[in-house]
């Protein structure tokens, strides 16, 4: 039953997640180009691959218990939603967790996968709306820092409230026993609200600052190269 309710609740946020993503950007679409059906999909399912990829390489941090690690999969699902719009980041995101749940599994109950997802879009959505609302480098960067700061704040009270909870539920392990591995890896971790304070805050902050800056080096040299074949694809129509 407790396993229902969380796929229930995971079917519920990808939803409601989804439902914000495509009415944001119903409201900027009327300065987005119209790009095929074909050439939308297409794009999702590369950058979701290289997204899955990227997140089977997990970086371990000092400061975090070992559940907690690091990976840059967000890098191609910015540069997929800066191209494509709201909708294709939270779809992206859906996508490179099934990736990754086929190439490796499961190691966290699916409660690390579901996180990953759910952060993933907070910081994914606001960058790419920021950015859509008028495309431009500045928009860009200030995109990926809004996006940086949703995510902190969200993640960390999303930890707290529900996914560690839910985590040591499923797993059928104490809280104490969590807080406790974070106690070895930092004698301030004492209790569910200072393992979130001392370890996900800043895996958060260094995550969003890492991957933002990342995704601001390449994205201004992908850029081009993606708005000059929409150019060639809608000359050929034209000319079809």
């Amino acid at each position: 039953m407790e396993n229902l309710k969380f796929v229930a609740v995971c079917l519920l946020i990808f939803a409601g997640l989804f439902l914000v993503a495509w009415l944001l950007e119903k409201k900027l679409s009327k300065n987005r180009k119209t790009l095929s059906n074909t050439h939308y999909i297409t794009y999702v399912a590369i950058f979701s691959c290289m997204a899955g990829v990227l997140m089977l390489v997990e970086i371990p941090l000092f400061f975090a218990p070992g559940f907690y690690k690091m990976d840059l999969s967000e890098l191609p699902v910015l540069i997929c939603t800066f191209y494509l719009g709201p909708v294709a980041g939270v779809i992206s995101e859906l996508i490179k967790v099934m990736i990754k749940l086929l190439l490796k599994g499961t190691t966290t109950a699916f409660v690390g996968d579901f996180a990953n997802f759910a952060v993933g879009c907070s910081f994914v959505l606001p960058a790419s709306v920021v950015y859509h609302a008028n495309p431009s480098k500045k928009s860009a960067l200030t995109g990926l820092i809004v996006g940086t700061l949703v995510m902190t704040v969200f993640g960390s009270a999303f930890n707290a409230i529900y996914l560690l909870p839910k985590f040591a539920q499923l797993f059928g392990m104490p809280l104490d026993v969590i807080v406790g591995m974070g106690t070895a890896v930092n004698s301030a971790i004492t209790s569910v609200s200072t393992l979130v304070l001392f370890a996900v805050v800043p895996f958060n902050l260094l995550k969003g600052i890492v991957v933002s800056l990342l995704t601001f080096l390449l994205y201004k040299r992908i850029s081009p190269i993606l708005h000059k074949n929409d150019e060639r694809r809608q000359g050929k129509t034209a000319t079809a």
